[in-house]
């Protein structure tokens, strides 16, 4: 039986669900007037950003869809250059993942002010608005990723009489746009939050001794906006594409593996509409008592997550056994597979983040001799945590293959649709799982809120205690995006690999070939690259910040009295200055890259690029964004009053490595896994040209 008509159902009832959430946080008390004047600058300070980077972003979008609208009818030996589908394709990929960003944005702004104030009567009341908000951005993104690919698969199987071999190799190169959109929307985001927090931090904190989030900081409001800009934003846009990402390439490589039935083909949008059915269940068992203990507050978002991963194990294998039948059974095992790896990649991402663990505590203690040694603990922390999500996606990728049914002579196909399936199962419970994420900024703008409106302290102590749990879920939410990243980069590999074979390419992968080697070395490259370019970025952007906030400290008299206003505007406008400026070239740098690397190295070249740049960046990636996220929950655990507490020498020096660590978790570390991702796309789009336009083949023909 045929039920792709049931994905674009689950796009409904996910974006039904984001908007009942969104009234809810509408109805949410504004509070008093200073709260809302606060919110409302963030809020305006968010909206002017984006608005000038999608218009930067337009200009890109609109030179990408006529190079790409030129490349579809360039035919030199009957064949297309690229399909003419994709520059259409690229445009709605691109446009949804702006407006999954921009809509999650928009009610996260609407929802810091009403957190501070439902934080005024319980812990309880603050978390359900922090969540419902955050559940906004989670479900709009998987509603619109669902919505974007049915309409296509609606659109290419009834409009245009496409059979599934035909749409599993043009919808593979549909991520593009979401992909491109993403990287500017990360990268870019990521620019402006980081830049704005180390400037506050280093001249408010560390220089001034003023505490975090005081009015009198002029960066102060930059900041806030930057946390949505960036960890709302951003995040939308990078999580939308991964969403993407993992079906589309399991759509690609079902009909790889033998499932070219319009009814069995459609699995990965099936179990799309059951993850957001779990999801929805899921948010409904999110709720806590006024006990601040991080331990009772991760137990109470864990309920939700953990309940709407179950459901999903539970509804997937009756899915899977009517659609494919009992023959087919062991891909209900890759499924579990990737859905047990995203949970377990969670878990100790948390372990080596969150302040409840020893591997966090034990980095506070090094502040004890001085911002030098927590710098090396924090490094040397984040290096450490490498270790099991590689033994865990390595487990993840093997089994996979083997319970679907893969072996390295006719059953390849079905192993490798078992781990792009795996990837999918990974996703599944986006919609919760996001969720629990970008409730992190909303909580953290509450209590910046909270300190600037000058409220009782026991307000700033419920925001606090969200904060950290806040960061602690954002930690797991990058986890969780690099895993998801590696196996569908996996996915992706394999597919650029059929879309060679089918031209009649053969695609010597030895490790013996040179050319592959030279591959496996420039990717290994590229995320150190861009790595060094976006922390590049946000050092000279923050350093625009400090020279503008000691201005204002020296020369605006009665800030530092509290009887003159700083210029937040000014701050606000250097920000999405800088950031808008200095996202050009990484961003580019991903695109462009993999259309050079394959003119020079042709396939065989591309293929070993894109190995070495998936192993070396998800393991970049890890180490970046678990260590800035330890070192930012050190600073917590001592500011809870261990170790010196506020004040002391020991919170200065960990100011500093939470100062370091910001652009490592919340810029570089997680625009990385759209860097690997992004390169296969790319890669696949261009493969024809790749395939027949290339140097080496004049030396090795």
């Amino acid at each position: 039986m045929d039920l792709s008509f049931l994905a674009p159902v689950g796009a409904v009832i996910a974006l039904l669900f984001a908007f009942y959430n969104a009234m809810k946080v509408k109805k949410a008390d504004e509070g008093s007037e200073k709260v809302r004047e606060l919110s409302k600058s963030i809020s305006q300070g968010a909206n002017a950003y984006l608005k000038r980077q999608y218009k930067t972003v337009i200009i890109f979008f609109a030179f990408a869809f006529v190079a790409f609208l030129v490349l579809s009818f360039i035919k030199p030996d009957g064949n297309a250059l690229i399909s003419k589908y994709t520059p259409f394709a690229f445009l709605t990929g691109g446009t949804f993942s702006a407006l999954s960003g921009y809509l999650g944005m928009k009610i996260a702004t609407m929802g810091n002010g009403r957190t501070t104030t439902a934080a005024q009567k319980s812990l309880n009341k603050g978390l359900r608005v922090a969540f419902s908000a955050g559940s906004v951005m989670g479900f709009v993104v998987v509603g619109l990723g669902l919505l974007d690919i049915s309409i296509w698969y609606l659109l290419l199987r009834f409009a245009f009489k496409l059979t599934t071999t035909e749409i599993a190799a043009n919808m593979i190169t549909f991520g593009i746009g979401a992909s491109t959109m993403a990287i500017f929307a990360r990268v870019g985001g990521g620019i402006f939050t980081k830049a704005a927090d180390v400037g506050a931090d280093l001249v408010g904190k560390v220089e001034a001794g003023i505490p975090e989030d005081d009015a009198r900081n002029p960066a102060t409001i930059a900041d806030n906006v930057g946390d949505n800009v960036g960890d709302v934003a951003g995040m939308g846009a990078d999580l939308y594409e991964s969403y993407v990402g993992s079906i589309v390439s399991a759509l690609s490589l079902a009909v790889a593996a033998g499932f070219t039935s319009f009814d069995k083909m459609v699995l990965p949008l099936l179990l799309a509409v059951l993850g957001v059915v779990c999801s929805v269940v899921g948010t409904f068992f999110v709720r806590c008592g006024e006990s601040t203990d991080q331990k009772v507050l991760l137990s109470a978002l864990r309920r939700g997550t953990y309940i709407s991963a179950i459901a999903f194990a539970v509804g997937a294998f009756p899915l899977i056994w009517f659609i494919l039948g009992k023959e087919y059974i062991g891909i209900y095992g890759a499924v579990v597979s990737g859905l047990l790896a995203g949970v377990l990649i969670g878990y100790f991402t948390e372990y080596f983040t969150s302040d409840t663990y020893k591997p966090t505590q034990k980095l506070a203690a090094t502040s004890e001799t001085g911002s030098a040694t927590i710098i090396i603990g924090g490094f040397s922390l984040g290096l450490k945590s490498c270790v099991a999500p590689i033994v865990i996606v390595a487990i993840s990728v093997l089994t996979s293959f083997v319970v679907s049914g893969g072996n390295l002579g006719d059953g390849m196909n079905m192993g490798l649709f078992g781990i792009a399936i795996s990837a999918v199962g990974m996703l599944s419970t986006l919609g919760i799982t996001l969720a629990t994420d970008a409730y992190g900024p909303i909580a953290d703008n509450a209590g910046g809120i909270a300190q600037m409106a000058g409220l009782d302290e026991v307000v700033r102590e419920r925001t606090d205690a969200l904060d950290s749990l806040g960061n602690t879920t954002a930690a797991t939410g990058k986890g969780f995006a690099i895993g998801s990243a590696a196996l569908t980069a996996l996915s992706l590999i394999v597919a650029f690999k059929q879309q060679i074979e089918a031209m009649g390419v053969e695609l010597m992968t030895e490790i013996i070939n040179p050319v592959v080697i030279i591959g496996v070395f420039v990717g290994a490259m590229l995320p150190f690259v861009f790595a060094a370019l976006t922390m590049e970025a946000v050092g000279n952007a923050a350093q625009s910040i400090v020279v503008e906030v000691r201005r204002q400290f020296k020369e605006i008299t009665g800030i530092m009295e509290g009887t003159a206003k700083p210029d937040y505007r000014k701050c606000v406008d250097l920000c999405t200055k800088s950031s808008l400026h200095y996202m050009i070239l990484p961003s580019v740098l991903a695109v462009v890259t993999p259309i050079v690397v394959g003119i020079i190295l042709g396939p065989s070249g591309i293929a070993g690029m894109l190995c070495g740049a998936v192993v070396s960046g998800f393991l970049l990636a890890i180490l970046m964004s678990n260590a800035g996220g330890a070192w930012d929950n050190a600073k917590k655990y001592i500011e809870g009053g261990n170790h010196g507490g506020k004040g002391s020498e020991q919170h200065k020096a960990a100011v500093v490595g939470y100062t370091v660590g910001d652009p490592f978790k919340d810029t570089s570390g997680p625009s990385i896994n759209i860097l690997i991702k992004l390169l296969s796309i790319v890669s696949i789009v261009f493969a024809y040209i790749i395939a027949n336009y290339n140097i080496v083949d004049l030396f090795i023909k």
